[in-house]
């Protein structure tokens, strides 16, 4: 690989690590809201549900701004297309995560069950909605969503909010919602103990159950679409101009990385090894929630091989869709800003594990009560 070509790649795998770092870490309190009617049944209850997460969302966030940073500084094209198509979906992404601090600061302000009612709703909605809003951005990545470009690289498109909720996209939709709600089950087995434990404990098979499901339904609906792929050659250390290509639409397409690559498959095993292990290893919480994390890892490494080398397929105008090699930003750049990660990234990683292990160990209902004025 030539320099240019390397880094490109290189992007390409750490795009996919910062996502899937937000499923994961971002994934089990946004599970724990979903979950949150259904787990809790009073006041008590709902506050220890809530203070599993309330010391640690704000830093779980991180990864969701460092992968929309990410995509920003090395494929500013996907940036551009991404957040302009998806106008809509990305403010009601943000309208409903901008619900959850409000919800965990305001829910305590009066001591009213009509209002406390209310912010627990919004915490759910906060959580339920960009779980099932990301998986549709998957699923129409599939399909291709319909914009181009002109001669100056100035991008149009006809994506609408009504035209992203198609049926494949909200089948992939509760793939990304089942496979959180599952986190949020295993973490909320790990971090509570008592009746919010005893119902995260009897959820967690369920959630599996139906992850597998739809996980496996939307790999067979996948093998029916139509695929995109680069025809002829193309310089992967060329300058990035997405106009500068040909691309065929292959039936079952999408699974051409697969049969190059068989290893690739073990992405699909590590989502399914990984629902049975959050199953069967639900009595020892700890490992259950390591199990738990590779639902996550291995749907979305999924997704990002069978893409690959694809950012944003085009429905419209194919030959004009944004693949690792076209899309990048300059080689300079791409270095400057890996040197940026391999510094910050650490740091990250090493604040994040020592905030969990500061705040290691279940909370209880003693643990609200004794601390009423200071805790959600």
């Amino acid at each position: 690989m030539t320099d240019y070509e390397f880094l490109r790649v290189i992007w390409w795998a750490l795009l996919g690590i910062l996502l899937i770092g937000f499923a994961i870490m971002d994934g089990f309190d946004l599970g724990t809201a979903a979950l949150l009617p259904f787990v809790a049944r009073n006041d008590l209850e709902r506050r220890v549900t809530i203070n599993t997460v309330g010391p640690v969302w704000e830093g779980n966030q991180v990864w969701f701004i460092l992968g929309g940073g990410a995509i920003f500084a090395a494929w500013p094209a996907l940036y551009a297309a991404s957040f302009s198509g998806f106008y809509l979906a990305m403010f009601l992404v943000l309208a409903t995560l901008i619900l959850r601090p409000v919800g965990f600061k305001y829910r305590g302000k009066v001591d009213d069950p009509r209002w406390r009612l209310w912010w627990d709703y919004a915490l759910f909605a906060g959580g339920i909605v960009p779980a099932l809003v990301f998986g549709v951005a998957f699923g129409n990545l599939f399909e291709g969503v319909p914009f181009g470009f002109d001669g100056d690289l100035r991008m149009h498109s006809t994506i609408t909010l009504f035209s992203l909720l198609n049926p494949f996209a909200l089948l992939v939709g509760l793939v990304s919602l089942s496979m959180i709600v599952l986190h949020g089950a295993v973490w909320l087995n790990l971090k509570t103990d008592a009746a919010v434990k005893a119902r995260a404990h009897t959820i967690i098979p369920y959630a599996a159950l139906v992850f597998a499901i739809l996980f496996a339904l939307a790999g067979f609906w996948l093998s029916r679409l139509q695929g995109f792929q680069i025809a002829g050659q193309i310089a992967y250390d060329g300058p990035s101009n997405p106009l500068n290509k040909t691309v065929t639409l292959v039936p079952g397409g999408w699974f051409a990385n697969a049969a190059l690559y068989p290893a690739l498959w073990l992405t699909v095993a590590a989502a399914y090894l990984g629902a049975l292990g959050a199953v069967l290893l639900r009595a020892r919480p700890g490992l259950a929630f390591i199990a738990s994390a590779l639902v996550p890892f291995g749907t979305i490494a999924t997704a990002g091989t069978a893409l690959f080398p694809f950012l944003m397929p085009s429905s419209s105008e194919p030959n004009q869709s944004l693949t690792v090699w076209d899309a990048s930003s300059s080689l300079l750049t791409l270095a400057i800003t890996l040197a940026a990660v391999v510094i910050f990234l650490p740091i990250v990683l090493a604040y994040t594990a020592w905030v969990y292990r500061v705040m290691r160990g279940p909370v209880r209902a003693d643990d609200i009560t004794r601390n009423s004025e200071t805790a959600y």
